[in-house]
């Protein structure tokens, strides 16, 4: 089961996809953030790729991404790519990832990509206030990211907004569930933990009864 949880940049898609872990077991669980897919910059100037658009599919490997989800689906490992945001560079190691029943895609694009949509068999989109979101960039971009108050506020005023709106905020109409209040409604959560524990439940009786 290929599960897609998309939303924009603060919204909460991590939390929802941590609940639903929680509500799983991890052994039957792959987790895969499409930022670990950005394309390698290393080669450019330092300064360009502090002010590149990141929030672009075009900034993206999704191709290496659609890839990657289509061998999790045939029962195949992977070898995941590391990206150092600090500085905006893909890192040499890889991690490997075996193939489990479940994995979860989470990306602010990953809806904006035709190839990754027709993998999906559950799509989410977790919708939160755009000031909630960006207090929420603002306060991991300094705390994990080495940034500054005024290269946040440059960078969500260039880019991060625009893209919102041109692509993340249109792929809302692909999704199958809508998850309000920044990944913090539990009702709504807990009723997709429980659709996806019964389509796991049946897959595991059809395997059972072929058998």
């Amino acid at each position: 089961m290929i599960i897609g949880i998309s939303g924009g940049t603060g919204s909460g898609k991590t939390t929802v996809a941590n609940r639903i872990l929680e509500s799983v077991s991890a052994s039957e669980v792959v987790f895969i953030q499409q930022d670990s897919y950005y394309r390698n910059v290393s080669d450019l100037p330092l300064d360009y790729r502090g002010v590149a658009n990141f929030d672009h599919p075009d900034a993206l490997d999704n191709e290496l991404l659609v890839n990657h989800v289509r061998r999790l689906k045939s029962g195949e490992p992977i070898e995941l790519p590391l990206y150092d945001f600090k500085t905006n560079s893909r890192l040499n190691e890889t991690r490997t990832v075996e193939p489990k029943p479940i994995v979860i895609v989470e990306g602010i694009l990953i809806f904006a990509e035709p190839r990754l949509l027709e993998q999906m068999d559950i799509k989410v989109f977790v919708d939160t206030p755009d000031d909630i979101r960006f207090i929420r960039r603002l306060r991991r971009d300094l705390a994990e990211r080495g940034r500054t108050v005024e290269s946040v506020i440059e960078q969500y005023i260039g880019t991060v907004r625009p893209m919102h709106m041109q692509f993340v905020e249109p792929s809302k109409r692909h999704a199958d569930v809508i998850i309000p209040e920044g990944g913090h409604n539990l009702v709504s959560i807990d009723l997709l933990s429980l659709k996806i524990r019964e389509r796991l439940a049946s897959a595991v009786s059809t395997v059972g009864g072929q058998l």
